[in-house]
């Protein structure tokens, strides 16, 4: 594969198709770049995308949503005759462009100009995904030369604290600056929402297997994302009481949950790694479960936890998206008027912690987040708690007595 750095210098030049490309090291890790139809890279792109996965240590997926994006821009910047390191004055334009132009028509030579009043072809949370991509690109080649400083003022403005709520600016008092994106879509603002734990205990009845009901389990009773648990190792899990023999001081049974490289590419978003306490319930289903893949495998299938059992190849470990699908199949199965996903299992752990006296502070380790604001939106009281919340407030007249004579 070639580094072209010299690509889009001609934007006249309507035969090169620009695309995110997956790659794949010698040493097995993958990234995803931005490559023309002659399989070049955009040396640039290709730089900064680097830098995210092992400078930032970035997941393989985010660089595969910021390769579309970047993709994407450079698609607009060649159709409309634009210098790619230059063209952030114009960023308003590239957001009418996304916003309306259908994936079909980025690389037609003379594409229909399609403009408000057309259908939308992207989602205004696709749009700024885009945009992110766009800011970190431009950012990144400032900082190595390759775009004028000029550009920083044209995707960012100087803003201060004064506009942050309270609870966000922190105990010093003084005023603090921080930079603002300029180009941003308003969102429509999403319901967030955790499953109910009736929801939780019928996706959990519907299970066929351990494996499965462990799975529910680990997302729905101990708050791991789909990817830290489709991650895990059978070293990471501390079932016994004392795990002095296996090296580790932590006492009970626990998991060790680590952010690392993973064949089947699951990644923890989380930096740090921590460990995360389990109750009596999710030790069974360990027991059950180490009891059926025994029974199907015997001593194989490789270290990972989760592994294919039903289906080819056995022993394989379960991708994070073979999560997603199993939670989606047990809510049609449980008959759920909607969908609950993994993340939806995660936030009803947060909730049931705080909902059981449990301190932010807590809530904030055992989900395995270092930002004291991080477990604000995971904290959705349930709503039998917010009934006897309004009783518990005593009525004027039990304060002021009845008032009658």
């Amino acid at each position: 594969m070639r580094l072209c750095g010299g690509l889009l210098h001609q934007p006249s030049d309507h035969g090169v198709a620009l695309r995110a490309f997956p790659v794949r090291l010698p040493s097995g890790v993958r990234y995803w770049t931005v490559v023309d139809d002659g399989y070049e890279v955009v040396f640039i792109a290709d730089q900064w995308l680097r830098f995210l996965r092992f400078g930032r240590s970035r997941s393989e997926l985010t660089t595969k949503a910021y390769a579309g994006g970047i993709a994407l821009y450079l698609r607009w910047c060649r159709s409309t005759g634009r210098e790619w390191s230059v063209a952030a004055r114009d960023l308003g334009l590239f957001m009418v462009w996304l916003k309306y132009t259908p994936s079909s028509l980025d690389d037609d030579p003379a594409p229909v100009v399609l403009g408000p009043g057309a259908d939308p072809a992207r989602k205004e949370r696709r749009v700024n995904g885009v945009l992110a991509a766009v800011r970190g690109l431009l950012s990144y080649a400032v900082s190595v030369g390759e775009a004028p400083r000029s550009v920083l003022g044209q995707i960012y403005e100087l803003a201060d604290s004064r506009d942050l709520p309270v609870e966000a600016q922190g105990e010093d008092s003084g005023l603090t600056y921080r930079l603002r994106a300029v180009h941003r879509s308003q969102e429509p603002e999403a319901e967030v929402d955790r499953a109910t734990d009736e929801e939780l205990v019928a996706m959990f009845l519907e299970c066929r297997n351990a494996r499965d009901r462990l799975i529910v389990l680990l997302l729905g009773r101990v708050g791991l994302r789909r990817g830290q648990a489709a991650g895990l190792h059978r070293s990471d899990c501390h079932l016994l009481p004392d795990s002095r023999a296996l090296g580790c001081d932590y006492s009970g049974a626990h998991l060790h949950v680590r952010r690392r490289e993973n064949s089947n590419r699951a990644w923890s978003k989380s930096k740090q790694a921590w460990t995360q306490p389990l109750d009596f319930l999710v030790v069974q289903a360990f027991d059950q479960y180490i009891d059926e893949r025994h029974e199907i495998l015997g001593a194989g299938g490789s270290d990972f936890l989760l592994v294919n059992l039903f289906r080819e190849p056995l022993g394989a470990p379960m991708p994070p998206d073979a999560l997603g699908e199993l939670f989606e199949r047990l809510s049609q199965r449980a008959g759920l008027s909607r969908k609950v996903g993994p993340h939806m299992a995660r936030r009803a752990f947060g909730s049931n912690v705080a909902d059981a006296g449990g301190s932010v502070d807590e809530v904030q380790a055992l989900l395995g987040q270092t930002h004291p604001e991080s477990p604000r939106p995971y904290l959705i009281p349930d709503r039998a708690r917010l009934r006897e919340a309004i009783e518990r407030v005593p009525s004027p007249r039990s304060l002021h007595g009845t008032g009658e004579k």
